[in-house]
């Protein structure tokens, strides 16, 4: 099959979720023996031609000079070019700003959307941005071929919704088993000594309410890394408020993934603030990190982690779990999570799935009238 991955910044991983998915499907397309094309930004730190197989096509991506609306035309780029590709299969990574060019996408191949999590509901966005995502989520889910949900929740939501049948696949994560404890150093933290989240710096995914709940216990100076690009207008309101707390460090975007690991194992708690969306990555690798994880309380999160967590629900309760929890007393969770990811959520696993949704995809045909 020739196939086109749509929707991202591109590959190798420097921004998030479906970067990195991106980033392992494709390879693995490869390694199959498929035809894989992935498009990046034309300024994207890698400016090779071709990555482990996989064909790369840069198109210009003004969202540096434009912000936001820079994606629509990126995206615009990436569509207007796969019209001249002669693919098999488009798999489009999310909706926000690609579903509007849905009537220029080219008529043969077979269009598949992983539709992401209800981005409308998202507390960044304004109300009429809001009103636009609403939109752009319902022209994603009827122009196109077939849907992927990341979790049963939104599979649940676009049946109820648009009365469209989506495949439910998550996200995946590699186990990991080779820990490295020297790594710390770089860092300056030491094993189970310190705690950690990480996020991108956008409300719904409350760093602010767990920071809250760093800074009222005062007494208790044990380190939390704060990892995510902090270089946004929120990331800056953060770090001014809580720029009197020493303890917390905001480490900026950390993408070696061996790092990220090693932290995350190392951890005495690992905090998880997302609040909407599916199945996400980073809490996936957190179970895979083995790390203890504590988590929003929601119902996308305790759809992965089930009992084998500990939830919060304001800074009054992140307080009281930084002064109770202790990493030994709670192992059956950490090898319960890493069990799943083991059985369930392991990117072998994932991967087949949407080869074996693919091949299937191929075999039924066009469902766009």
């Amino acid at each position: 099959m020739k196939i086109a991955i749509l929707g991202t910044r591109g590959i190798p991983n420097y921004y998030g979720g479906f970067e990195q998915f991106a980033e392992f499907f494709s390879v693995y397309l490869v390694n199959k023996g498929h035809e894989v094309y992935c498009y990046n930004s034309h300024n994207h730190k890698f400016q090779e031609k071709t990555f482990h197989g996989v064909n790369i096509i840069h198109q210009h991506d003004p969202e540096y000079k434009y912000g936001t609306f820079g994606q629509f035309i990126y995206d615009y780029n990436c569509i207007l070019d796969s019209r001249k590709r002669d693919f098999d299969i488009i798999l489009q990574l999310g909706y926000t700003s690609n579903s509007i060019w849905f009537f220029l996408l080219p008529k043969k191949p077979i269009i598949i959307t992983n539709m992401d999590g209800i981005e409308w509901k998202r507390s960044k966005y304004s109300r009429p941005v809001q009103q636009f995502l609403r939109f752009a989520e319902r022209l994603a889910a009827i122009s196109s071929d077939y849907l992927v949900s990341d979790s049963l929740g939104i599979k649940s939501f676009l049946k109820q919704r648009y009365n469209k049948e989506s495949t439910y696949i998550a996200y995946g994560a590699h186990p990991f088993d080779a820990p490295n404890e020297a790594i710390l150093d770089q860092y300056h933290v030491q094993k189970e000594n310190f705690n950690m989240i990480m996020a991108r710096f956008e409300p719904e995914n409350n760093l602010d309410m767990v920071l809250q709940g760093v800074a009222l216990n005062a007494d208790d100076q044990t380190p939390i890394l704060v990892v995510g690009k902090h270089e946004t207008k929120y990331g800056e309101y953060l770090k001014n408020k809580f720029k009197d707390h020493k303890n917390i460090r905001f480490m900026g975007g950390i993408y070696n993934l061996e790092h990220l690991n090693n932290l995350r194992y190392f951890s005495k708690l690992y905090f998880h603030g997302h609040s909407v969306g599916g199945t996400n990555p980073s809490l996936l690798e957190a179970m895979a990190s083995k790390a203890l994880i504590a988590a929003h309380n929601n119902d996308f999160n305790k759809g992965v982690l089930k009992d084998n967590a500990f939830y919060f629900s304001n800074p009054k309760e992140v307080k009281e779990l930084l002064l109770t929890v202790k990493k030994n007393d709670n192992l059956h969770f950490i090898e319960n999570n890493f069990n799943a990811i083991v059985n369930q959520f392991n990117w072998d696993k994932i991967n087949g799935e949407y080869l074996q949704l693919f091949e299937e995809c191929m075999v039924k045909g066009k469902r766009r009238s």
